[in-house]
This record gives C-alpha cells, sequence and structure tokens, in this order.
C-alpha cells in the first residue's frame, strides 16, 4: 500500500516538474551571443543563435533579470523571465 503512495505521488509530481516556466531572451546583435552555456543569477542560459532560454535561476523581478542578461549579453528584443514576459516598455528601460 506504502509502495502504491508513493509511486502515485511520484506521478503527481512529474508533469509539475516538466511544465516549469520558461526564461528566455532575443538578443539585438546574435554576434553577442555566448557560444556555450553562462551561468547568470543561477538560470543557465544557452543560445543558438540570436534566441537564448534558461532554466533555473533566482526568485527576482523578470526587469532585474533582464538588466542581468543584458549587461552580459547586450540588448535584448524580447524577454520572458519564469512566464513574466516583459512588454516595449519594460524592454526599453532594460536596454537603457
Amino acid at each position: 500500500m506504502r509502495a502504491l503512495l508513493i509511486a502515485a505521488a511520484l506521478l503527481v509530481a512529474a508533469p509539475a516538474a516538466a511544465q516549469a516556466p520558461v526564461s528566455s531572451a532575443v538578443l539585438a546583435d546574435a554576434a553577442k551571443a555566448p557560444a556555450g552555456r553562462t551561468i547568470i543569477d543561477g538560470a543557465a542560459w544557452r543560445c543558438e543563435g540570436a534566441t537564448c532560454s534558461a532554466t533555473g535561476g533566482a526568485n527576482q523581478p523578470a526587469p532585474r533579470a533582464c538588466r542581468r542578461v543584458a549587461a552580459r549579453f547586450g540588448p535584448v528584443t524580447a524577454f520572458t523571465y519564469k512566464g513574466t514576459a516583459l512588454s516595449a516598455e519594460q524592454i526599453a528601460a532594460c536596454n537603457a
């Protein structure tokens, strides 16, 4: 009985872990994209061309995360942090 309850708990928890919020950035200049994995505030960023995505990361507001990424990778044209997408005004402030 105990084993059945543990198995059921694991099956319920697995889809929740697989649906973690995604973080992504589109760089204004693909040439500034890092070649390998870059860790910024605990988020592991990987880029393909101008499009970068990350897993993990510190609990912080999306605008702050954007400023930290832009400081390392250069200006961004789009940014989403843990499922929160920034507006055009927030992107402009991020790149300032």
